[in-house]
């Protein structure tokens, strides 16, 4: 039986992978492009290290747990930092910029679906391009 494929009028989506963790690990870089979905308290999800090979990757970290439940961490490599700012219209969290400092979703201050989205633009920086909730860098 032939397959037709129909291309006018037609909706075209884009489905975006899910990852559910529930330990603390290293997300590897094969999984950097799917949502990964936290719903686990007290995890530290580290991420891959930035190479000239996957520059441009983007990873998004989301907070799946009930509010004020879960503490989500994510921490870049040794020689990887994380840079940018999260807006609210209360407050804004801007990351330390500093090598190895962690980006944390507070668990007294946090929501379901508070979420980070991450992209590897040069070989040091994951900027941050999209963001909710509550974050503090790590000290």
């Amino acid at each position: 039986m032939p397959t037709y494929n129909y291309l006018s009028n037609d909706i075209s989506y884009n489905q975006v992978a899910q990852k559910t963790v529930t330990a603390t690990g290293d997300i590897p870089e094969q999984d950097a492009s799917q949502d990964i979905n936290c719903a686990t308290d007290g995890l530290t999800l580290g991420l891959p290290l930035i190479t000239s090979g996957n520059l441009g990757m983007t990873v998004t970290f989301r907070n799946t747990g009930a509010d004020a439940n879960n503490t989500v961490v994510v921490s870049p490599k040794a020689t990887n930092r994380i840079v940018g700012s999260i807006v609210k219209a209360s407050s804004v969290f801007t990351a330390s910029g500093v090598l190895d400092k962690d980006c944390i979703n507070t668990k007294a201050t946090s929501k379901k679906g508070d979420y980070v989205t991450l992209r590897a633009v040069t070989l040091t920086d994951w900027y941050i391009i999209g963001g909710v909730g509550i974050w503090a860098s790590e000290s």
